[in-house]
């Protein structure tokens, strides 16, 4: 049965992959479907695109092992400042913005925005560099889970989704997976469900009340809004790292470039908020009952040393039905293949269109879709190899690759939308700012699982206060930069006016 519905959804990734190919013919095409997605697509998108493998096998486990029921704080920040007011308050200006300024991409973006080429070519090697540690993360997730439930060897499992992501993906770029993307939300949800179900009806855990009364009985800080020992520092730095960071990752503000229109933004937010708050807490939840099921960490099969990367495979295999694995197993598959997706498409864009495209304009405007695909496989390749290398920081090198990439871009791209005074020197103030904050520490402190999200969140905090500071002391962009990119007087007003215009002309 678990190779059946395996092998179903294998086919139903390949079919989409195909089905898109024959669509995609424009780099426009391939990274943002055309700029034609609807509200459920961009939604479930969002969604999948940031959740990933690492918060059910990496994350789950560690924050629930550490901070018990605390760790439901960072539910709370996923929901409501990851989803809810990232899509109310990045969406529509970014949707209006980037079709203003014809940029498909994050370094397009900066690029277009402070009229500065080599800021585009600085942020698309930044881009390529810090996701690759990011989407190996994800491969690992997955092939843990696949070794636990289907015996796979870990080697094995890693090359499978490599060679499943790089067919997919390269056959039909962003449509292919934004029409697999409602269908793996539902199972998300559905695997969710299961989880929670089995778990919860566990003799461990004997129900919601009794199972939060047993975890209080091992350690009162378990079942505490704090976390054991008082943990609210490190614990508030995972909330605002987890939260804030989509605000200026690439793979998740490409959602926003790529919706239909300012019609569609309002539905995908309130489907969008809803799917986070089923997911984190799904996750997060189980993994604060993994104490009712382990006296100590589980050992790495591989290494021989504890880690509290085992604890979620562990747990699935031994308390939920074979179907219910499966469904688990899916659930993971279909967040890590969008995520992967996701990372896959905006790293090679940053080469192909960014990096290539202001080299050689005339070689990626004739073959861009080409050097997409090729460079598509190219970096699945270097995050297989990092993946196959099991690095024991691997989780530290994800969130620090999270909060550099954040940090970097995170404040010229919120100013760049809303401020007309963000100047060019400001943005790379910030910028500078976001990577060095985050690296020097990191490295300094040997990526230490600690402080590497206290870190990231000085990354994305500090240079929200350098951009402006710099920018009020230094030359404005010229009127008529700032005009093409807000419009003249009510800029955003206007500017909608137009959009919509050329929406209903299009229709």
């Amino acid at each position: 049965m678990k190779w059946l519905l395996l092998g179903i959804f294998v086919c139903v990734l390949l079919y989409s992959g195909y089905r898109s190919m024959v669509r995609t013919r424009t780099v426009n095409d391939f990274f943002l479907g055309g700029r034609a997605m609807g509200p459920w697509l961009s939604a479930f998108a969002y969604g999948t695109t940031y959740f990933s493998a690492v918060i059910f096998i990496g994350y789950a486990g560690k924050v629930g092992w550490g901070f018990g029921l605390a760790g439901l704080w960072i539910v709370l920040g996923n929901t409501l400042l990851g989803s809810l007011l990232a899509w109310l308050v990045l969406a529509k200006r970014t949707r209006l913005m980037t079709a203003r300024l014809g940029a498909m991409t994050m370094p397009e973006f900066l690029e277009a925005r402070y009229q500065c080429p080599s800021m585009k070519i600085f942020s698309a090697l930044v881009i390529f560099l810090f996701l690759v540690p990011y989407s190996a993360s994800v491969y690992m997730g997955l092939s843990y889970l696949f070794n636990q439930i289907f015996g796979i060897p870990y080697l094995y499992a890693a090359l499978l989704m490599c060679l499943l992501t790089a067919v997919y993906l390269v056959m039909g770029g962003y449509r292919a997976v934004a029409l697999t993307d409602f269908i793996q939300g539902l199972v998300m949800l559905a695997g969710v469900g299961a989880l929670l179900y089995f778990v919860l009806a566990a003799p461990q855990v004997g129900g919601l009340l009794p199972g939060i009364k047993r975890l209080a009985e091992i350690n009162p800080g378990l079942a505490s809004v704090t976390g054991p020992g008082g943990q609210w520092l490190p614990l508030a730095s995972l909330v605002i790292l987890t939260s804030l960071g989509p605000w200026g990752l690439p793979q998740m503000v490409q959602k926003f470039y790529a919706i239909r229109n300012e019609r569609a933004i309002r539905p995908a937010m309130v489907v969008a908020t809803l799917f986070a708050l089923v997911i984190t807490f799904g996750a997060y939840f189980t993994g604060a009952l993994t104490h009712l099921f382990f006296d100590k960490l589980p050992l790495d099969p591989a290494t021989g040393k504890p880690t509290p990367d085992m604890l979620m495979p562990i747990l699935i295999h031994n308390t939920l039905p074979e179907f219910g694995a499966l469904l688990i197993l899916l659930l993971v598959l279909s967040a890590s293949m969008s995520t992967l997706a996701s990372l896959v498409l905006v790293s090679s864009s940053a080469i192909s269109i960014d990096l290539v495209q202001a080299v050689r304009p005339a070689l990626g405007k004739k073959h861009g879709v080409l050097l997409l695909r090729i460079l598509c496989l190219l970096f699945i390749v270097l995050s297989l190899i990092l993946a196959l290398a099991k690095p024991a920081i691997i989780l530290s090198l994800m969130a620090m690759s999270w909060g550099t990439v954040a940090g970097a871009f995170l404040a010229p791209y919120l100013y760049g939308l809303f401020w007309r005074g963000t100047t060019a020197a400001g943005a790379w103030a910030g910028i500078l700012g976001g990577l060095g904050i985050s690296i020097v520490p990191s490295l300094y402190f040997h990526l230490d699982p600690g402080v590497i999200p206290m870190v990231g969140c000085l990354a994305m905090i500090i240079p929200l206060l350098v951009v402006p500071a710099v920018s009020l002391i230094t030359p404005p962009l010229p009127a008529e930069v700032l005009d093409r990119a807000f419009g003249p007087g009510d800029a955003f007003r206007k500017g909608r006016v137009l959009l919509q215009s050329k929406e209903v002309e299009s229709t």
